[in-house]
């Protein structure tokens, strides 16, 4: 009753009286016997609840870990003292203190369950930020160890299950933690925290199915924010975003306002082209903080995406005057850059942001940074066929990330493959694959590089080792079908992409299945088939540029519905001003139309885009042709031939080359005539 009584009154005292009593001597009774240790105990319990109250001051809490001691020195058989002597050092934050009480407490009694819990919990404190990947794997360990004796003990804990498998996760034994989420829920079936942690178990193992399920039972039983955040982030994964946005509505009713749920509704209404709404809240979290510079970019990125250039550039300006030293502000403007048409400045503009960001060491969020910069040039290059200063960019991928070495020397193979330097590419892949024997990046740049000259079977051989029915084998079955579809073995990249699509499991990824079985359909003459795959494409996506122009080319080479075809190609290149292959076939559209002039003006546009390929220059020539520039023809199919000489033996069609061929020595004698 002395103690409760004695507690009850801490409460009312001054801060005055707090001050006298931590500067008076406490007067203990003279026995030492259990009522001593008991008067010990409560005045600490009085100093420890006075430490907390008045910002951990210094002085009290000495009095209270001296008077748990004499406490512990009057009745050692007290476990429980020792013990909370240990949350007392843990919750002021002296946590090697609490460390050294709580395994001298369990070391005395090594049954307590409680003394190991406390021991635990510490442990897991020392662990560190796995989200900054500073981590402690010894103190992982010794928690680990804790709290499977704690489990072995008492099953029905329910906490150090939760805690277990959270301790396994971070430890990426996912095996493990599963089972320990799975004896939580056996507990209580329908504990948030555990169907949460499961789900996230397995999203990391690729079960995405599984962990929806999870999330949607959880967020049923328990509909709060929580949950539905929660499953939302499950939906991204798997870049379902529409519903990820409807998760994230319903969060919002169980928590209006919260600001972090509106920018995540927002991003994921972006992603899913729900542009409109997504402008509104981003406009109105800007006017509830007019200097959320975040806001600003991604009003400046909708206006982009809805390619309104100059609202998009307006933005923009307005986020740099908030703030110019911003990485992110500074990368908009490339993308917007790009997006416009800049490649070139585009390229500079990257080119400055990695300068003025150089150091000489980096910590992990800054070596991240600089390798998606470097990932973003080295692309750029690319995209403008300037593969010398590519190969360099991503070689620094490397030097600044060795743990992205091999990333880096993937691109550095790829760039030499879309060179048609093959001799240097095989170079650069057997360094690789002797450095990186067992990376799946590496065997999989490697494969492609032999379907490219023509390897199919080593091609294949090498990708099928990657199969080990696990999440990545939905992709190792897409890259099978590419090579297959290289070999114009339609046969068995049909099979790939069925198997493929058997593991696709967000819309995305069931429209790259439908646009390449499409794709495949096409080149095997199968037409019918071909336009019903594009159409599933147009269905989920009716702004897909890729099945937009693939369709609208097949129409028009086959000369038929030509009014269709050039209406779904002109809505390609509104998407995608800039592509070549769009631009190409909205040439070769009107020119199937006998609208001559403006099949020239857009395949002269797409052959400065990309000139190295033979059917554009065929296609220019063929224009040329029809309007009597003989010599210009002959220029274009002279081209095309070149081109298609420097192409990979994956890319030549015999027949194509045969015809280009005929059309060359035609116009060639029909020359020779004139000059006569």
């Amino acid at each position: 009753m002395f103690h409760k009584n004695l507690l009850t009154g801490l409460t009312v005292l001054s801060f005055s009286a707090v001050s006298a009593i931590a500067q008076q001597p406490a007067a203990a009774p003279a026995s030492s016997d259990k009522a001593s240790a008991y008067y010990h105990y409560s005045i600490a319990h009085m100093y420890a609840e006075l430490s907390g109250q008045y910002g951990n001051r210094n002085d009290l809490f000495s009095k209270a870990v001296d008077n748990f001691k004499l406490a512990m020195k009057e009745d050692p058989s007290a476990s429980f003292i020792s013990e909370e002597l240990s949350d007392l050092y843990l919750q002021s934050g002296k946590l090697r203190e609490a460390v050294t009480e709580a395994e001298e407490s369990l070391r005395q009694n090594p049954n307590d369950l409680n003394a190991r819990r406390v021991l635990a919990r510490i442990y897991t404190r020392l662990i560190g930020d796995p989200q900054q990947n500073k981590i402690d794997e010894t103190m992982i360990k010794k928690a680990t160890e804790q709290y499977e004796a704690i489990t072995a003990k008492d099953p029905k804990d329910i906490e150090s299950w939760l805690m277990l498998g959270r301790l396994q996760k971070v430890s990426q034994n996912s095996p493990e933690a599963e089972k320990a989420f799975k004896k939580a829920l056996e507990i209580d079936p329908d504990n948030d925290d555990a169907l949460t942690g499961l789900a996230t178990v397995y999203s990391d193992l690729g079960d995405n199915k599984s962990a929806t399920d999870l999330l949607r039972k959880a967020a049923e039983k328990h509909p709060n924010a929580r949950s539905l955040v929660t499953l939302a982030g499950a939906y991204e994964q798997m870049k379902e975003y529409s519903l990820a946005a409807e998760s994230l509505r319903r969060a919002l009713d169980q928590s209006p306002g919260n600001a972090e749920i509106q920018r995540s509704l927002a991003q994921d209404l972006l992603m899913s082209d729900q542009l409109d709404e997504a402008l509104k809240i981003y406009e109105q979290l800007l006017s509830d903080d007019p200097k959320d510079v975040q806001s600003q970019l991604r009003i400046s990125q909708v206006y982009r995406q809805k390619r309104d250039f100059a609202k998009a550039r307006a933005a923009a300006d307005k986020a740099k005057e908030m703030d110019p030293s911003n990485l992110e502000v500074q990368y908009n403007d490339v993308n917007l850059l790009e997006a416009e048409g800049n490649t070139a400045k585009a390229i500079s503009g990257l080119k400055e942001i990695l300068s003025s960001t150089a150091r000489k060491n980096y910590d992990p969020s800054q070596k991240a940074n600089r390798v998606m910069l470097l990932e973003r040039l080295g692309y750029l290059y690319t995209k403008q066929e300037q593969y010398p200063q590519a190969v360099e960019t991503f070689r620094q991928i490397g030097e600044v990330d060795p743990d992205s070495g091999a990333k880096s020397a993937a691109y550095v193979i790829d760039s030499y493959r879309s060179a048609h330097d093959f001799p240097k590419a095989d170079q650069e892949a057997e360094a690789a694959l002797k450095k990186y024997p067992k990376d799946r990046t590496i065997t999989g740049a490697y494969a492609s590089l032999l379907a490219d000259e023509g390897k199919t079977d080593q091609a294949v051989t090498g990708t099928r080792k990657l199969l080990n029915n696990g999440k990545e084998d939905r992709d190792t079955y897409v890259a099978l079908a590419q090579i297959y579809e290289r070999a114009k073995n339609w046969p068995e990249m049909g099979k790939a992409l069925d198997q493929a699509e058997k593991l696709s499991a967000s819309k995305e990824e069931q429209e790259t299945i439908h646009f390449m079985r499409g794709a495949m359909y096409e080149r095997m003459k199968k037409y019918d088939g071909a336009e019903a795959e594009f159409r599933k494409v147009l269905d989920v996506n009716p702004d897909s540029g890729a099945a937009l122009n693939y369709l609208g080319y097949m129409l028009a080479d086959r000369n038929t519905r030509l009014d269709e075809a050039q209406k779904m190609i002109t809505r390609a290149v509104e998407l995608e001003p800039n592509s070549g292959a769009y631009l190409d076939s909205l040439g070769w559209v009107y020119y199937r139309q006998n609208k001559l002039a403006e099949a020239e003006k857009y395949l002269m546009r797409s052959v400065e885009l990309m000139g190295k390929d033979p059917t554009v220059h065929d296609h220019l020539g063929d224009v040329y042709f029809k309007q009597g520039k003989l010599r210009e023809a002959v220029n274009q199919w002279q081209s095309s031939l070149k081109a298609y000489k420097a192409s990979p033996p994956s890319d030549m069609d015999e027949g194509d080359v045969a015809k280009v061929q005929q059309k060359l020595d035609s116009a060639k004698t029909r020359l020779a005539q004139e000059k006569k």
